[in-house]
């Protein structure tokens, strides 16, 4: 059977002609000719259909181009995207662009004050155009009209606020009964209908108070008579408004990319000034200006009005005095008004450390508000909004100083009669340069995205969960309007704690930040000027080469001399010694408090420097005394990196409502390692390479790549490489090369008046032995006097440790370490020792995990 089928394909085969090479026809076998027809027309076929098929399809396109072109355009709903550049370049690389060139932010700054870009000749006007001879009224005249809407009347009757007075009058009613069942009278005389309505009635009138005193009246002619204002008194005690006009024109192109997003400015709060300061530049850039939260001490006869027309709402910074009771009410009409305000297409405003910082660093962030905004955005009453950090610095704090307060008394409150006399003080005093900053504005979509995805991913390094600041639970500006759900809390707090961190990046270098930081932290007991002089250089150069923002220009040594005569003689002394100036610091108490406002402003920028420099110290101190009790030579002294790495975890989590170290989308460990490396380089620390033979290497990286734990995505894990790479590296050793021990000591002294306060509350602790309690602020009190104690005994050298603000986030640490136990009770906050921790040992315990950060 299979020799006939052969045969006959062979017969088949033979009978092809094909077509000869040349033209010609090659016969293969006689006969065979019809065979070959056959399948030339079979193939002439299909070629054909194939062309039939090509046409077809031509003519129906040509038909629907055809209706296309004649109809209707429907409408097509697309996608919202990221806009492209306004993302993190840690949170989101692939979408992040530059903004704004590195150096672009340090030229081009103008002074707001000689800059009337609308006061001159004007192409439609006359050869004498009257804005050149009154440039101030005819800039304030001339600047971009905006409609400013009025959404107060819409509040009232939102869902929200009338499930929130339902809620109040079902709470009195349930309150009243139990009051007559707890009196032991029946509840049958009780007019339930009665008492639902009453309380409905005064809930509402209250509702309406509460809407009242909190709305703003922004005004666009208002706006443009206080531009006016200010461009004639701030000259008065400022030498200038200084900002860079790259960075308004960033603002602008990011109001291009997205017109439908309105700009959410969160300022750093230092001055009662600021609150118009912002608007003031933007009005006069032709930028909406924004409604600004402000707290309600500010409401204060005709100053509260001005500020009300310039765009303040006045808000409680207390909305729950009472533990266990919400004010549904006020919280329905705060979250209601902002709903509005920025479904209106308002700009906003508010301060994201809720309140005035006390020590000159950044405080913790306080997230109500950015909540509200937030959940606007979940909900989709806004489809995006613009984060835009702002950083404002002075060269001398317009609003006097807040010695008072860290020495434990209470705040003045806010009066007409205080403030018009602050206002005559200030107009008859220097107060130097002020300088604002606008950083990259971040899309808050984008933002929320990244964070999400992070958090889905268990991308957050270990550290950087225990890292995490705890909100606040009784300010408005804590998480008062924040959804209860865990999930949201964490995602509010981050993006707050990302903006604090990048407005405390962004914050310019004044010149009297960087004398009173050498004059505390290394020239404590004075030096001539021209020491003072190469100091601020070198100063400089770092500042620099990390891209720090620096507020100055010019010679240091005329630097020195300008900041010491703003800082005046209460705080910088000089006199002549020979033929040398020499400039010493006013260190005694309460001096050296107001000082180091200044000082501390570089603080954050050199933080971790100071916690590596710190624990490599503490470490090799340990390491020497430990040889000397084996009677072996500490010559040499060596510390292991790892042992390193673990206790500067230790210190940051010692210090996490002090300063936010790392953005949430950045790896503290890696941090850590790259201020390591710098301080290798600066010579400040020393790690000698060990020298591997080629079969070493090879293992080592054989074994790292086998150690990288694979993610879902295919990608490994840079952290844990680091974390594990430490491991398994613990043969590396660092030492700390004498002839740098003078610049370690300078470092050293940054953190040191944080940590010699946070030993004298520690010690403060067994004043609540034996399970005694004490009034919070009583027990504050106790600590500030221990402080001030050891300053003078001279066992404490800083006399700048003596504050309110430190011993209050000392006890924060404490709190969450199940050390101690606040508790508030009717309004009253007490302090007790935790049940685990009312022992001597437990306190000396706690006392020595603390006291081993103070430098010796």
């Amino acid at each position: 059977m299979v020799d006939i089928i052969s045969n006959r394909v062979q017969e088949a085969y033979g009978s092809f002609r094909l077509p000869g090479m040349f033209g010609t026809t090659q016969t293969v076998e006689a006969g065979s000719f019809s065979t070959y027809a056959m399948l030339k027309r079979f193939g002439e076929q299909k070629k054909r259909k194939r062309q039939m098929d090509k046409e077809n399809e031509r003519k129906m396109r040509e038909d629907s181009l055809y209706q296309m072109k004649n109809s209707a355009t429907p409408h097509i709903t697309l996608e919202a995207k990221t806009m492209p550049g306004l993302a993190c370049r840690f949170c989101s690389p692939a979408e992040s662009q530059p903004q704004l060139d590195q150096e672009d932010r340090r030229k081009n700054a103008i002074d707001i004050l000689r800059a009337t870009s609308h006061a001159g000749r004007r192409t439609n006007s006359s050869p004498t155009d009257w804005g050149v001879w009154c440039p101030h009224l005819a800039q304030a005249t001339r600047v971009m009209k905006y409609d400013y809407p009025q959404v107060a009347g819409a509040v009232m009757g939102e869902e929200r606020v009338q499930e929130a007075l339902e809620t109040v009058a079902k709470e009195s009613v349930n309150e009243k009964r139990q009051e007559l069942l707890d009196a032991g009278q029946s509840d049958d005389s009780f007019d339930e209908d009665a008492c639902y309505n009453e309380t409905m009635r005064i809930q509402a009138k209250r509702a309406q108070k509460v809407l009242t005193g909190m709305r703003s009246k922004l005004s666009d002619m208002a706006l443009r008579i206080t531009s006016w204002v200010l461009y004639k008194l701030l000259p008065c005690f400022l030498s200038g408004v200084a900002a860079h006009a790259g960075q308004v024109d960033m603002i602008k192109r990011a109001i291009a990319k997205n017109p439908d997003a309105p700009l959410i400015f969160l300022p750093l709060h230092r001055s009662h000034l600021d609150y118009i300061m912002v608007s003031f530049i933007l009005l006069n850039h032709d930028i909406r200006c924004p409604m600004v939260a402000g707290g309600d001490n500010l409401r204060i006869p005709v100053f509260g009005n001005i500020l009300r027309y310039d765009g303040a709402f006045f808000i409680k910074r207390k909305i729950d005095p009472l533990t266990g009771k919400k004010d549904h009410v006020y919280r329905a009409i705060l979250h209601t008004y902002l709903q509005k305000v920025l479904t209106a297409g308002h700009n906003v405003e508010f301060f994201i450390e809720g309140g005035r910082t006390r020590t000159g660093k950044p405080c913790m962030p306080k997230s109500g508000i950015l909540s509200v905004i937030v959940d606007a955005f979940n909900n989709r009453s806004i489809s995006d909004a613009l984060l835009v950090p702002v950083s404002i610095n002075y060269e001398k704090l317009v609003d006097g100083n807040f010695v008072r307060e860290q020495l434990g008394q209470k705040k003045v409150p806010e009066s007409f009669s205080t403030a018009v006399s602050a206002i005559m003080k200030v107009l008859k005093a220097r107060y130097g340069l002020m300088r604002i900053d606008f950083n990259e504005p971040f899309a808050l979509s984008e933002l929320v995205k990244s964070l999400r995805k992070s958090e889905t991913n268990g991308n957050f390094t270990p550290e950087n969960r225990r890292l995490q600041h705890k909100p606040s639970s009784s300010s408005l500006f804590g998480t008062d309007v924040v959804q209860e759900e865990q999930e949201l809390r964490t995602l509010v707090d981050n993006i707050a704690r990302h903006v604090v961190y990048d407005c405390a990046k962004a914050t310019s270098v004044m010149t009297t930040n960087a004398l009173a930081f050498l004059l505390l932290n290394r020239f404590r007991d004075g030096a001539p000027l021209m020491m003072l002089t190469e100091a601020l250089d070198e100063l400089r150069s770092v500042l620099n080469t990390t891209s720090r923002d620096i507020g100055f220009t010019g010679a240091s040594e005329d630097i020195i001399k300008y900041a010491a005569d703003l800082l005046e003689p209460g705080l910088v002394t000089k006199e002549k010694r020979g033929s040398q100036l020499f400039l010493k610091p006013v260190t005694m108490i309460p001096n050296v408090i107001e000082l180091a406002y200044y000082s501390n402003s570089l603080a954050p920028h050199f933080a971790l420097d100071s916690i590596v420099i710190t624990v490599a110290s503490l470490l090799k101190r340990q390491m020497e005394q430990r040889l000397r009790e084996q009677q072996k030579s500490t010559d040499d002294v060596s510390i292991g990196r790892q042992d390193l790495f673990n206790v500067c975890l230790q210190f940051c989590d010692l210090l996490m409502y002090e300063f936010i170290l790392s953005k949430p989308c950045q790896s503290l460990g890696t941090l850590l390692q790259d201020c390591f490396d710098r301080l290798c380089i600066m010579g400040l620390l020393l790690q000698p390479e060990v020298e591997y033979t080629e079969d070493q290497h090879r293992a080592r990286r054989i074994a790292a790549n086998l150690e990288l734990d694979e993610l879902d995505d295919g990608s490994y894990s840079e952290d844990d490489y680091f974390d594990d790479h430490l491991d398994q590296e613990d043969e590396v050793r660092v030492f700390l090369p004498a002839e740098k021990h003078c610049d370690r000591i300078v470092l050293q002294s940054v953190l040191a008046p944080y940590t010699s306060t946070y030993a004298a509350v520690a010690s403060s602790l067994n004043l609540l032995l034996n399970s005694n309690s004490m009034l919070e602020g009583e027990f504050i009190k106790q600590c500030i006097k221990e402080i001030t104690s050891r300053v003078e005994q001279g066992q404490c050298k800083y006399g700048e440790s003596v504050s309110t603000d430190i011993v209050r986030n000392c006890l924060k640490v404490l709190e969450k370490r199940s050390a101690i136990e606040l508790t508030n009770k009717n309004g009253v906050r007490t302090v007790s020792l935790a049940p685990d921790c009312d022992s001597e040992a437990e306190v000396q315990s706690i006392i020595h995990s603390i006291e081993q950060f103070v430098p010796i």
